[in-house]
């Protein structure tokens, strides 16, 4: 009985930007969960790669290609893939970008696409999954927020806001949808190994310092989130609304 809590057998799972790094491992877990996976980006080359590779592992794999910035591209693929192949019943908003300067001389254009990427993102593939799932009465929703939702560290101020507001639109959408049967809820990585840390896992002197503040004492692997996103995105999880799940190693618990 107990182990059926987290079996997503039936279930079909959409997961932004996952062509790779976190949301590729978390396609992946969902998918040996049982659940069909609905891989997502805007390249559709390294789509199919991505989708090749899940099949070959025996994942029932779809490809959805769109822009998750674009609020209309959005609804239009979200609409035509509940028409043509079936529900969307597990969303995992994933999709994510980085941008590190000095805060007096960040970009402008840079802060304006780091909103629409990792904030604007979430309410646009949100609501579109979202309308369908409040018709059928049930779905899960996990957004990936960050420990940057909760601390803040130099050069990436503008990307410490959008993750904190990743954390309060989750809040904001259970708040609004527990009452049709959804559950929304959020992860909370810490610093882990994938291609948008790329410049500090090159960095000997931030390893160091990572290493030191995290209680685990080492970067997380992205495999390491599987389990928290297989707990939001099935039945174990049915009274858990608006939570956000910090997965890191402990450095948000330590001074």
């Amino acid at each position: 009985m107990s182990l059926t809590l987290f079996d997503l057998s039936g279930k079909r799972a959409l997961v932004t930007g996952s062509t790779q790094g976190i949301g590729r491992a978390l396609a992946q877990g969902l998918g040996a969960a049982g659940a069909e996976v609905i891989l997502n980006g805007r390249d559709t080359a390294r789509l199919a790669t991505a989708a090749e590779e899940l099949a070959a592992q025996g994942v029932t794999v779809h490809q959805l290609a769109f822009d998750v910035t674009d609020h209309d591209a959005v609804r239009t693929a979200v609409d035509g893939f509940e028409a043509s192949v079936g529900p969307i019943d597990i969303l995992v908003n994933n999709a994510g970008m980085q941008h590190r300067g000095p805060l007096e001389d960040f970009p402008a254009d840079a802060f304006e696409k780091l909103l629409q990427t990792n904030i604007a993102s979430v309410f646009h593939v949100g609501q579109a999954v979202g309308r369908h799932m409040i018709g059928r009465k049930a779905g899960k929703i996990v957004n990936i927020a960050s420990v940057q939702s909760a601390l803040a560290r130099p050069s990436i101020a503008p990307y410490t806001a959008t993750k904190g507001a990743v954390m309060n639109l989750t809040k904001g959408m259970a708040t609004d949808w527990a009452k049709y049967g959804l559950q929304v809820n959020a992860i909370a990585p810490g610093y882990f190994v994938t291609p948008l840390n790329k410049a500090l896992l090159e960095d000997p002197a931030f390893n160091a310092w990572l290493e030191k503040r995290t209680p685990a004492g080492r970067w997380g692997q992205v495999e390491e989130l599987i389990g928290a996103c297989i707990f939001l995105a099935s039945s174990a999880s049915s009274f858990v609304n608006g939570h956000t799940l910090y997965v890191d190693g402990g450095i948000t618990v330590s001074l």
